[in-house]
């Protein structure tokens, strides 16, 4: 993806507008095992391969709606979006999350963000409302659509001596 440095202008004139997409990040059951290591979500649909081979509607395991939600943030760095002016951005929450459809071991997925509001909250401070959507490769519906918020807080200016 080519470097881009954005401003808060820029972002507020972005509202209604796509960010950007990342690129494809493969969702194997490593993946997916570690997540349940790390959650203690062991249900067998998620980590019994065979027994999902057999009894699973979908023939294998899928990864949680969880795991897949998670994502969203490290797949947001890539699109490059925070103004470099930035002191902090802060997970403020999440509107709506809507599971669509499950994410099968072995699959690839990828973020599509829209921006769809950025809201003054204070000096330097801005809340940025953002849908995004987690596309899985070779499936016509997504995985998930959620709509997160984030605050961001601008640094201040240094003044400079000459």
């Amino acid at each position: 993806m080519a470097e881009r440095t954005l401003t808060f202008d820029d972002l507020r004139a972005s509202v209604g507008q796509e960010l950007g997409v990342s690129e494809w990040v493969l969702i194997d059951q490593e993946r997916i095992d570690a997540f349940a290591n790390c959650t203690g979500d062991h249900q067998w649909i998620h980590v019994d391969v065979a027994r999902a081979r057999k009894r699973s509607p979908f023939r294998t395991t899928i990864a949680h709606g969880f795991l897949t939600l998670s994502l969203i943030g490290a797949l947001i760095q890539e699109l490059r979006i925070v103004p470099e002016t930035t002191q902090a951005a802060v997970n403020y929450g999440l509107d709506k999350v809507r599971f669509l459809y499950p994410v099968k071991a072995g699959s690839r997925v990828r973020l599509r963000c829209r921006l769809m509001s950025m809201e003054d909250k204070g000096p330097r401070q801005y809340l940025l409302k953002a849908e995004n959507t987690i596309e899985i490769d070779g499936e016509e519906k997504p995985a998930l659509i959620a709509e997160t918020l984030v605050m961001l807080y601008e640094r201040r200016a240094v003044a400079t001596c000459t």
